[in-house]
């Protein structure tokens, strides 16, 4: 097993490719779908909490399962997965995330929350770590 890599930030729309690109050097190549869901987890931490908020990225991989987890001081902004209007921009997020992932859910700390997503047999164990912090 592969150590969890984990990337501490404060959420900007600019932090979300080189969230993209850390999580591509972890997994040592191609993880389209562990970078989308990515994106869409901070995309909704700028927009739904604002700009500059500390959040923590985690991916743990066992057992041909890779976790992503997004974690963010508001544990009261809870996502919720809606249909959008076919005329609507913004709204589709989660339904990506519901289509690609085996499960996903979010659980609520005192301070905080995190949402998670499971993905299956994207990690095998060979490919290297980045950990780090993103911004400045």
């Amino acid at each position: 097993m592969r150590p969890p890599l984990t990337l501490e930030l404060f959420a900007t729309p600019k932090d979300v490719p080189e969230v993209r690109r850390a999580l591509r050097a972890y997994m040592g190549g191609p993880c389209a779908d562990l970078q989308l869901c990515a994106s869409e987890l901070l995309t909704n931490v700028v927009r739904h909490l604002g700009e500059g908020v500390p959040v923590t990225v985690r991916v743990v991989c066992e057992q041909g399962l890779t976790r992503l987890e997004v974690t963010d001081p508001d544990p009261r902004a809870l996502p919720l997965l809606r249909k959008a209007a076919a005329d609507d921009e913004t709204g589709r997020g989660l339904a990506l995330l519901d289509a690609v992932t085996l499960r996903w859910g979010v659980e609520q700390g005192p301070g905080n929350k995190t949402v998670w997503c499971d993905l299956q047999g994207i990690c095998d164990g060979s490919r290297g770590m980045v950990v780090g912090v993103i911004g400045s």
